[in-house]
């Protein structure tokens, strides 16, 4: 079955969370050793430029899109993040 896509809430979270700090734990993904909490994490992304997929209304991963600095030199450049949760990283989701 294909994940369907949608616009990422607020309630989807701690699902948002736990597939980022499995992230984490790969050592690979980010240079973040830790998941911030909610409100943190909502000011650092783009609220227009999130999305997760979900199977079976489960959320399966997420991306969004994060500003890389303030610096008017950097205006419209972002960096994208797109994890898949360990159960279904090489099913074609990302």
């Amino acid at each position: 079955m294909r994940p369907e896509l949608r616009a990422m809430r607020a309630d989807d979270w701690p699902a948002v969370r736990e597939i980022y700090l499995q992230g984490i734990a790969t050592g690979e993904a980010t240079f973040e050793r830790a998941a911030p909490d909610w409100e943190a994490w909502d000011a650092q992304r783009h609220a227009r430029c999130r999305i997760v997929a979900e199977r079976g209304g489960t959320v399966i991963g997420f991306a969004c899109i994060s500003p890389t600095s303030k610096r008017d030199v950097y205006a419209g450049v972002g960096e994208v993040m797109v994890y898949v949760g360990d159960g279904s990283r090489g099913e074609g989701t990302g």
